[in-house]
């Protein structure tokens, strides 16, 4: 199993296991990224309360991205609930490095948007995310 870690301005971090036999397109692509430091830098540029906090747009405004990559739903096991780590997109197959974490469940997303990871520590630090918050630091092992 992977692991991430997204360390955000003055230091608060957020460890996350990746779910790379359920969605192994989906990890691969977020470790591609977080490991060559795409995401540093960038900010959660959505934040919505009770919902989700959105991050990884490279023109900070959720329209940004990069190549697109198909969802992994088919027979994936994982559902939206709390803390889970999920691609974000604007229609099947276009998902590519924005990615969200939810606050609650939500299970009308299932089947419908990949979750390729959960938050193991530091939900606190989530739960108090603003919008425009800045990830320090992203990385995969």
């Amino acid at each position: 199993m992977k692991h991430a870690l997204i360390r955000l301005e003055q230091g608060p971090e957020v460890r996350l296991e990746l779910f790379d036999q359920e969605a192994p397109g989906t990890v691969a692509n977020f470790e591609k990224l977080a490991n060559s430091g795409f995401y540093n830098g960038l900010a959660f540029q959505r934040v919505v309360r009770g919902f989700v906090a959105q991050g990884g747009c490279p023109d900070g405004n959720g329209r940004g991205g990069t190549d697109p990559i198909p969802c992994e739903t088919q027979g994936n096991p994982h559902k939206h609930v709390r803390g889970a780590l999920s691609m974000a997109h604007f229609g099947p197959g276009t998902g590519s490095c924005q990615f969200f974490i939810c606050y609650d469940t939500f299970d009308y997303l299932d089947g419908w948007h990949t979750v390729f990871g959960r938050v193991t520590e530091g939900m606190e630090h989530v739960d108090a995310l603003r919008r425009g918050a800045v990830m320090q630091e992203v990385r995969v092992w």
